[in-house]
């Protein structure tokens, strides 16, 4: 079930954006504590997206408990909506000269606080079209997992380990930052200044693998 799902979880932990407004958080007046803040949000939006999409797999079920065709057909779908966002990234990518253009709330990450810097985090994992999708799409295979071959009980165990990997990449500059606040500042800015330059070439990657992938698993459930 790892294997399943690490390629999603990949595709959430490199998810350029919400690295870099953790990052910008840390660069913030309230580093502390909208860097946390954001954190257990970004870890909680996973979580509970996740674990939606687990349960809803139960009702794609026949008598005998087996997935029917319909978390083959959900497959499809996520899959084919993957593939549309790699095409909408991989177009909204800088051309040469060009500066790449940032979300707007990224200039009032100043003014957030804890309350706010957790809410955003977990909208950024839980509501996201990209972030929802993938774990949609890992909530679908870990519950069709666990309706065919894995026992009851490692559902939970399977949600916690994909969470866990697709809250790393935020996780580590925050608590980096925590223990050495000093030495991360310059490290974190050039780390900003890359991914926001690269995000759309990035996304696009991840978002075309994982999507042919998701497709593959849809079409081997017919």
């Amino acid at each position: 079930m790892i294997g399943e799902v690490l390629p999603l979880a990949v595709g959430v932990a490199v998810s350029p954006i919400p690295i870099i407004a953790a990052i910008l958080m840390l660069l913030s007046p309230r580093a502390r504590v909208t860097g946390v803040g954001f954190l257990i949000g970004w870890v909680l939006g996973i979580l509970v997206a996740t674990t939606v999409f687990v349960s809803l797999s139960a009702s794609f079920t026949e008598g005998t408990g087996e997935p029917v065709a319909a978390v083959g057909v959900a497959q499809l779908a996520l899959g084919a909506l993957l593939l549309l966002l790699a095409v909408r990234s991989w177009r909204g990518r800088p051309r040469e000269g060009e500066e790449p253009a940032m979300p707007a709330w990224m200039g009032a990450i100043d003014r957030f606080t804890l309350p706010r810097a957790l809410g955003f985090g977990f909208l950024m994992s839980a509501i996201n079209p990209k972030n929802l999708v993938l774990c949609a799409s890992a909530g679908l295979a870990i519950g069709a997992g666990t309706l065919a071959w894995m026992p009851s009980g490692t559902a939970g165990a399977a949600i916690a380990v994909f969470t866990v990997l697709a809250a790393s990449t935020v996780a580590v500059p925050v608590i980096a930052y925590l223990v050495a606040a000093d030495r991360m500042r310059g490290p974190l800015d050039s780390l900003r200044a890359w991914l926001a330059w690269n995000n759309a070439v990035i996304m696009a990657v991840l978002l075309l693998v994982i999507g042919v992938s998701m497709i593959g698993k849809g079409l081997g459930r017919f």
